[in-house]
């Protein structure tokens, strides 16, 4: 493919900026709604094949070495949508520059957040080429329970996973090299057309971003520090813990924010009924470990079904521990020789300390541990340094 220069990317940026800016200004002038506005603004950006993608193995100025878990942008995101018209389907989708887009100011998951998210990695194969997803058919099922649980459509597995792959592939530059991070992307699905009352919005949008990231605590691989809340709750029976809806996480962040003023990483949250079973941290699943019994919360609709939390179950047992899903109380965890946490942003993440009620509890941590047996055999078939003989990855060539 030619490469554009220079002067022809200020071009297509500039013209990039003018359709945006006339979007607006029709949507000031009572032109079109927000979603429609968005439709001409998106088939008016220069698509994949007609832009410069050139250094497209690497990824500018970044510090590949100090990557943490932020936002860094990234050139393509993919964009679908499902109109009242399309009776609950999505039609097939597109990729056009990343950047922002415009809803109306009544659109659901601005007013009702009416919306859901995943989170997913691609990694970079060694020596072969190419990239990995890991399990990513099991992000598309999830999505389809969450969007059943908030009344929306949501794309086929098939369309899911296909996306993935356009928007790796799109943004190849970005994937870290290999040990040094992923590639991590964050599909949307969200009520995007205009209700003013309570109701499921007329219209829905599927987007997918990227963002090259590394280890998600400022720890990086060392072991965590967490405190107990028994006054916050992530969640209570009957509502949304089970999905992964935007709303779940906007309300840990108080609780989130006061923990990491007083030094502990992350805050661990009990069962809002009892309160003295474990649930979720903020953001991963929760894993106890006594002897040869591994226990981890049941997940039975207040706790997020982790990808991760299901794949680290399955390696436990290949290893003859014995797994089990159940009730975990904070005597458990308190007994516990062993503690760590999982989720696709944390991969496996070991507990140092858990305080409880001003009390402090320490749990072995290092070489020898579980946690870091597991984080070794899980990582190296998510990377494709290990045979995947459980056939959880999927190329993107």
């Amino acid at each position: 493919m030619a490469l554009l220069p220079a002067a022809m990317r200020s071009i297509l940026r500039a013209r990039s900026n003018r359709v945006l800016r006339a979007a607006r200004d029709l949507q000031a002038g009572g032109g079109g709604g927000g979603s429609s506005l968005l439709r001409r603004w998106q088939s008016s950006l220069p698509q994949p094949d007609h832009v410069d993608r050139s250094d497209e193995e690497s990824g500018g100025e970044i510090d590949w070495d100090n990557l943490g878990f932020g936002l860094t942008p990234t050139d393509y995101m993919y964009v679908m949508r499902s109109s009242p018209e399309d009776l609950g389907a999505f039609p097939r989708g597109e990729l056009c520059r990343y950047g922002n887009i415009e809803l109306s100011p009544s659109s659901g998951v601005l007013n009702y957040a009416q919306g859901l998210f995943e989170g997913m990695k691609a990694y970079r194969r060694p020596g072969r080429g190419g990239y990995t997803l890991f399990r990513p058919e099991e992000n598309a099922r999830r999505m389809q329970f969450g969007a059943e649980r908030m009344c929306m459509p949501a794309p086929s597995v098939d369309q899911f996973v296909s996306a993935v792959k356009e928007t790796v592939l799109a943004n190849r530059r970005w994937v870290p090299p290999q040990g040094k991070g992923a590639l991590y992307l964050r599909p949307l699905l969200m009520g995007s057309g205009p209700i003013l009352g309570l109701a499921p919005a007329p219209e829905y949008t599927f987007l997918i971003y990227a963002a090259p990231v590394g280890n998600y605590f400022k720890e990086g691989l060392a072991p965590i520090n967490l405190i107990v809340d028994d006054e916050f709750h992530r969640a209570m029976p009957g509502g949304t813990g089970g999905v992964k809806t935007i709303a779940n996480y906007a309300p840990v962040l108080k609780a989130q924010m006061d923990a990491k003023s007083k030094g502990f990483t992350d805050v661990l949250y009990l069962d809002s009924v009892h309160k003295r079973y474990l649930e979720e941290v903020s953001s991963c699943n929760v894993f106890v470990v006594k002897g040869g019994v591994v226990a981890t919360p049941a997940t039975r609709g207040t706790i997020l079904p982790g990808i991760t939390r299901k794949s680290i179950v399955e390696l436990a047992r290949d290893r003859g521990y014995k797994v089990e899903e159940r009730l975990v109380s904070i005597d458990d965890l308190i007994d516990a020789d062993e503690v760590f946490c999982t989720g696709t942003a944390v991969v496996v993440a070991p507990v140092s300390t858990v305080t409880y009620q001003g009390r402090r509890h320490e749990f072995r941590t290092g070489p020898d541990t579980l946690s870091q047996e597991l984080y070794t055999t899980l990582t190296s078939i998510q990377m494709g340094l290990a045979e995947d003989n459980k056939g959880w990855t999927v190329a993107v060539d």
